[in-house]
């Protein structure tokens, strides 16, 4: 199946976090907290400005984001887990 955000809307694929502390604890899934970045899949068109002009998005598909922890609305595609959330809800664009 095929998914296009609309506006200004982002897919994110979350990244996996550490199964390990730095000192070397293994962490159980239990008390594992949701990673806060993500890779981003797909992305809308952009929104629109004051004018009516089409304002395009700062992100594209590819980029490493970090985004809030409650940031964002969970859905599956295709067996997936993925994030749909706006623009505004990326905190920023890990280089």
């Amino acid at each position: 199946m095929k998914f296009r955000p609309l506006h200004d809307r982002v897919l994110v694929k979350r990244l996996e976090s550490e199964e390990k502390t730095a000192g070397g604890i293994i962490i159980p899934d239990t008390a594992k907290e949701k990673p806060m970045q993500g890779e981003v899949v797909a992305v809308g068109p952009g929104g629109r400005g004051e004018d009516g002009k089409l304002v395009p998005l700062d992100v594209k598909a590819g980029d490493r984001i970090l985004f809030g922890k409650w940031s964002g609305t969970e859905v599956k595609i295709d067996g997936q887990e993925l994030l749909i959330m706006k623009e505004s809800d990326i905190l920023g664009v890990l280089a």
